[in-house]
């Protein structure tokens, strides 16, 4: 039998660096077949145009959680078009919000419409050392992520101390007893999970999805036309950051083109040479709808001049 397509699944909370992790894979991936199936809420595919590489196959699923019945079927059928390109790995980046609980029904699928193409390899599980203790006690999917994973990469270790460090492995151990726990700096770790079998624990069966329609977090897309200063827009964003799971995207300030990541309540800026049309925020909201308003308003005060918000 032809050999089979080495699958693994990427989890984590927003802002964990997923995106960051996944790109240090594919260099250590260099000449092989690799295709990613990236998953993002926002509707503007930000991660998707930092990890183009050479002979890399990518699809995108915007507008949700591929957990969650809404997008379910965009999901197996991403799989079962991957299994026709001969690949030798696929990656999935899931949205930091979802909820990989339910991945034996949609591997139960692709094997059903396709044979037994994939080599389901494990989940692996970014956790953000430096805000995962926050997230844990407010957010189910941390835990539901941590839960059904095979192997945790704790990232920005550098960011805490070791008695920070020493808690957040024992509130890992206490959520997944059996999980390896790997520490990372700027997503650089030794990549030998390749070749070892993560599933040799026996990995833990299938349950519902916490991903629905209902729950479906708010997402807004913010588009301004000229261009402003880094001042004005870190003053914006720390005003309405308390009511954001996440705020990414490309700006141009004052020293050109940007990319703004915002985790927890940190904000960073990197330059950038991607030179969009526009700038864009994607946005989002804890408290649904309500955060529009805020927006505008915060917007209106400090920056002052048009934007548009979807």
């Amino acid at each position: 039998m032809e050999n089979k397509t080495k699958l693994y699944l990427l989890t984590g909370f927003l802002g964990a660096g997923k995106t960051t992790f996944l790109t240090n894979v594919l260099e250590d991936l260099t000449g092989k077949k690799v295709a990613v199936i990236m998953n993002e809420f926002g509707k503007v595919g930000i991660d998707g145009t930092l990890i183009q590489k050479d002979g890399m196959e990518l699809v995108e699923i915007n507008r949700g959680s591929i957990f969650c019945s809404c997008l379910q079927l965009s999901f197996v059928s991403a799989l079962v078009e991957m299994a026709d390109r001969d690949m030798e790995y696929v990656f999935v980046e899931s949205s930091g919000l979802a909820d990989p609980s339910n991945i034996g029904e949609f591997l139960e699928a692709v094997k059903a419409a396709k044979g037994d193409v994939y080599d389901y390899s494990g989940a692996i599980c970014i956790v953000d050392g430096a805000n995962f203790l926050d997230q844990v006690e407010d957010i189910d999917t941390v835990e539901r992520q941590l839960k059904f994973c095979h192997l945790v990469i704790l990232s920005k270790v550098d960011l805490i101390d070791e008695e920070k460090l020493n808690k957040v492995k024992d509130k890992i151990r206490e959520i997944n007893p059996k999980v390896d726990i790997v520490e990372s700096i700027n997503g650089q770790i030794d990549y030998d999970f390749l070749d070892k079998d993560l599933l040799e624990e026996g990995w833990l069966g299938v349950e519902d999805t916490t991903n629905t329609p209902e729950n479906r977090p708010k997402t807004l897309i913010l588009t301004y036309e000229g261009e402003t200063t880094k001042e004005k827009l870190t003053q914006f964003i720390d005003t309405i950051k308390k009511d954001c799971y996440r705020v990414k995207g490309f700006f141009q300030l004052e020293d050109g083109w940007n990319q703004v990541d915002v985790v927890g309540n940190r904000v960073d800026y990197k330059p950038t040479d991607k030179g969009e049309e526009n700038s864009q925020l994607v946005i989002i909201s804890k408290i649904g709808p309500q955060i529009i308003r805020p927006i505008f308003n915060t917007w209106e005060e400090i920056v002052g001049e048009k934007m548009t918000l979807r």
